[in-house]
Order: structure tokens, then C-alpha cells, then sequence
């Protein structure tokens, strides 16, 4: 898709029609399951970059090229101020397993585990409590293992997919290749999909609604 003399562009950025909608799967393998980094990429990148949020407030892509040095050594701090893009909370009890059981959480795009990046606006999108525990923290834990287990460099991109004007994404485009050994411990590049089991999400506003809405229990006497 790209010459290998010049930096690459995710998939959710240069060619959005190429993800398709949800069917059912949660997760899909993009490209083959290869990153699209160029050569350019993977000689000349190096750091942190994170887009500025557009006039809708939606954050862009976000790389990193990842190291044992760059991972935090403290706890995460509170991140309760920032209000990413269609941020509409709703609880769901009996459907949500977490405690407090809410819709929503500030999700990171490129895990604080990996970078210490926490209360970053441009970082931090409207994720579902499925996608981001269940299907993004999986693949993190996997590469903070081998940075944590090696002197391995990994590079590293997020892309949420926002369709049209919508302000919660429809899910997140994640590439990461470990450079020194050409991609042995760490190759993939996925979408995952900005989900939750049982619940109907409005991708436009952020309002959400349980898909079977169970009975409203009898009180009282009936007549």
C-alpha cells in the first residue's frame, strides 16, 4: 500500500472500506495478519506520537516504538477527568459482570503498561468493558511480556475506526512487529471490534440500550 521510502498509514486511516462491518466475530486478522510498517517505518520511527483530536473530539492514531525502559514502574493514577468522544455511561447490571457494572471504559490506546501514557486526551477513546479487557488487554499482556522478558524493541500502532461522523469508534486497528528479530516474538495486526454481549450501542451518540430488555418485576398486588 505504501512505498517502503516513506512513512505507512493504518488501514482505518488510509483505506477505512477495507475493514468490514461487524458480523459476529470480535476480532478479524487485517492484512494477512502482518503490519503494514514500511521500511521507513522501521528504521526511522522512534518515541511516542499521538494525533490531535479533530472538531469532533476523536482521537487518531497512535505509534509508539516500545522498550523495557519506557514501561511504568508505579500505578495507574485516576483518569476521571477526561471525557473521550461519545462518552454516554450507562450501567448494566446482570449483563456486565465488572463492578461497578458500566457500558464504558476511558481506553487506552496504547496501554499505560507499555508506555506510562495515562491521562493523555489523544490517547484515550470511548471502549467498551468487553473490548477493552477482553480483547485488548490479551494482546498487550503479550507484548509487555517479551519487552519485560528481552532488550526487544516493538513497533507499535493503535487506530480507532470511526465510521462517518460517528463519535464512538467502531473498533480498533492494532499493529506490532519486534524489530530485532524481524517479527519472531511479536507479529500481528488485527481490528477489534468496539463491542459488548447484550448491549445495542449507538455509534453516532454514544447512547447505548440492553438488546433483550428484561421484564420489569411485578411489585405490589395485581388486579
Amino acid at each position: 500500500m505504501f512505498s517502503d521510502a516513506e512513512p505507512s498509514k493504518s488501514i482505518a486511516e488510509a483505506a477505512p472500506e477495507l475493514i468490514p462491518d461487524y458480523d459476529g466475530r470480535d476480532v478479524i486478522e487485517l492484512n494477512g495478519n502482518r503490519p503494514g510498517f514500511t521500511k521507513y517505518d522501521r528504521e526511522n520511527f522512534s518515541g511516542e506520537s499521538y494525533s490531535e483530536p479533530d472538531e469532533l473530539g476523536r482521537c487518531g492514531s497512535a505509534m509508539a516504538l516500545l522498550h523495557w525502559s519506557m514501561m511504568p514502574e508505579t500505578e495507574r493514577g485516576q483518569i476521571g477527568e477526561i471525557r473521550p468522544s461519545g462518552w454516554r455511561q450507562k450501567k448494566y447490571p446482570g449483563i456486565i459482570d465488572s463492578e461497578p457494572p458500566f457500558l464504558y471504559h476511558r481506553c487506552h490506546l496504547i496501554a499505560y503498561s507499555l508506555t506510562g501514557q495515562n491521562a493523555n486526551e489523544r490517547n484515550l477513546i470511548t471502549g467498551t468493558e468487553y473490548m477493552n479487557m477482553e480483547l485488548m488487554r490479551p494482546l498487550e499482556i503479550s507484548v509487555a511480556r517479551v519487552l519485560d522478558d528481552s532488550d526487544e524493541h516493538v513497533l507499535y500502532r493503535a487506530t480507532p475506526y470511526f465510521k462517518g461522523r460517528e463519535t464512538v469508534a467502531r473498533g480498533v486497528e492494532l499493529e506490532a512487529l519486534s524489530l530485532e528479530d524481524k517479527g519472531v516474538d511479536v507479529c500481528f495486526h488485527v481490528f477489534l471490534y468496539n463491542v459488548q454481549p447484550g448491549i445495542e450501542i449507538d455509534y453516532a451518540t454514544g447512547e447505548s440500550r440492553a438488546d433483550h430488555p428484561r421484564p420489569r418485576e411485578q411489585t405490589g398486588n395485581s388486579k
